[in-house]
């Protein structure tokens, strides 16, 4: 595969959006007529692109693990004092 046919065929990059990785290379040997090292290299280059409204919720290096943490404890000791076993 040349650098030239480097665009993806859209069912291609439709399964690389949904995230499978595997159906991609498959999808690409078929449409193209392509090799196995030749398909995985091409899904391999392929960078994904970023939509706007393609936003994680949690960011890396987040403390929303802390937080949830945090929230169960004192619902905890909240229920413990209710019931009065603090």
């Amino acid at each position: 595969m040349t650098e030239s046919d480097q665009d993806l065929p859209s069912q291609v990059l439709d399964a690389l959006q949904r995230g499978q990785k595997i159906e991609a290379i498959k999808l690409l040997r078929e449409l193209k007529g392509v090799g196995l090292k030749e398909a995985k290299d091409a899904v391999d280059r392929h960078k994904p692109e970023r939509y706007p409204g393609d936003v994680s919720v949690v960011q890396p290096g987040g403390h929303g693990g802390i937080f949830w943490l945090l929230g169960l404890l004192v619902l905890g000791m909240a229920v413990a004092w209710l019931f009065g076993e603090f």
